[in-house]
């Protein structure tokens, strides 16, 4: 549904206006017109159109919309009373930037699909600006209608972001409905749809077609470079997702009627009105039988989606099989078994090179170091005898009996010659170095 410039002008209300907005004097300046051409005064022209240019993006922005009229812009810019003086001046030197396009224009590449959709209609609307041009005047037309290309390609992105990121993302084909409603929060109306698909359309992500009175969008697919025009497999599937659709609703409003019907029928019970009871479970059971058939139906397209979803994976799984294939071919392309026992012939050779190598550097470091391998050796015994077991001394027996001793508390020489023997353990020299050694150690 088209908006009212009512609609328009009121939504351009929360339009955030630069602060020479409350400069009279600087605002009577920008409101005046502009002179003959540039080249009059470069600063004053360039000043104003610097100042109005990003504002007429900006409003647009701000409404949501992708399109601008002369009497939209000077209902959003009135002030105290006056609207701007300048604004044709500013949009003429847009048009000619390629910063907004006729409307006419940005649809005149239109296929077939666009021209059945209704979209030509767009075509008309300018005959008021061809003839004002062709006369000379170079004035623009209140009502004409310009695209913001920057607001358009904006509108474009969000689109195809909202599809790549929706369920419906699995299906290339969609209805115009469905991409209605996907783009509701992104485009205000109709017209902003259409022209956010055209844009699309130019840069290769879609393409539109007209089925049994249907008005279908194809997106394009990842890995894809631009979009391919729409298949009979692809519209055939799509009839059958709409026929899945359809058969889900009809069943589930029989189930519904079903349920009427038994509560109906149980509430006449409860009023003794037995006959009329038994002609709602009668038709309940009409009911659930023709949903029966449905449900059958039903359970049948889901099957034939389901092979068809299997058959294009098979398809895909082939493709990458083949890829592969070919891949395989080229990198194994002039690799003989011939060259590769060559190959192995050569790495082994070199791998025992590599460990004569080793072999020499390792004996060379042994040999340089004699004093330290010495020394390693005379560790390795000291650690070895430390590990050993100790030397076990034997001792004398206990005497059994009493040691006797005179009262007179003098040891005599019978009572040292009734002691044990002392043992005799010899101990060399060497012994106690090693001895002596280990407690050099434990004291570090």
């Amino acid at each position: 549904m088209p908006v009212s410039l009512q609609q328009k002008v009121s939504t351009s209300s929360c339009l955030k206006f630069p602060p020479d907005w409350e400069d009279d004097e600087r605002m009577s300046f920008l409101f005046s017109a502009f002179k003959e051409n540039r080249e009059v005064d470069t600063t004053d022209w360039d000043g104003k159109m610097n100042f109005w240019t990003p504002l007429i993006v900006e409003s647009c922005r701000r409404r949501g919309s992708v399109c601008v009229s002369l009497q939209e812009l000077n209902e959003s810019f009135r002030r105290k009373g006056a609207v701007p003086l300048g604004l044709g001046t500013v949009v003429q030197t847009m048009i000619r930037s390629g910063k907004v396009q006729k409307e006419s224009d940005f649809a005149a590449n239109v296929d077939s699909g666009w021209l059945s959709w209704g979209v030509g209609l767009l075509l008309v609307r300018p005959l008021k600006w061809t003839l004002s041009a062709l006369l000379g005047s170079g004035r623009v037309p209140l009502e004409e209608s310009f695209v913001v290309i920057e607001l358009v390609k904006e509108k474009a992105s969000a689109l195809l972001a909202a599809y790549r990121n929706s369920p419906l993302a699995g299906r290339s084909l969609l209805s115009f409905q469905e991409i209605r409603s996907l783009s509701s929060d992104i485009c205000p109306d109709e017209t902003t749809l259409c022209l956010a698909l055209l844009q699309l359309q130019r840069e290769k992500h879609v393409t539109v077609s007209l089925h049994e009175g249907d008005k279908l969008v194809k997106f394009i697919q990842p890995g894809q470079g631009r979009v391919s025009p729409v298949s009979e497999v692809e519209l055939g599937i799509y009839q059958l997702q709409r026929s899945e659709k359809l058969l889900e609703e009809r069943v589930e409003a029989l189930g519904q009627e079903a349920e009427k019907c038994k509560e109906q029928a149980k509430a006449l019970m409860k009023e003794g009105k037995k006959t009329q009871a038994l002609r709602y479970l009668k038709g309940r059971k009409r009911v659930e039988r023709k949903a029966d058939r449905l449900y059958t139906q039903l359970e049948t397209v889901k099957g034939i989606l389901d092979r068809i979803a299997s058959s294009q994976t098979d398809r895909l799984v082939m493709q990458a099989y083949q890829a592969g294939v070919a891949a395989l071919r080229i990198s194994l392309k002039g690799v003989t078994v011939e060259r590769a026992e060559n190959l192995v012939d050569q790495i082994q050779e070199l791998c025992d090179t590599q460990d004569e190598v080793n072999q020499t550097l390792a004996g060379g470091a042994l040999d340089s170091t004699d004093a330290d391998s010495e020394e390693l050796e005379e560790e390795l015994k000291t650690l070895l005898e430390e590990n050993a077991p100790d030397k076990i001394i034997t001792l004398p027996e206990v005497p059994s009996q009493p040691i006797a001793v005179k009262e007179t508390g003098v040891l005599d020489d019978a009572f040292f010659q009734s002691l044990p023997s002392v043992p005799n353990t010899s101990i060399t020299d060497e012994e106690l170095d090693r001895e002596l050694g280990r407690l050099r150690l434990g004291a570090t």
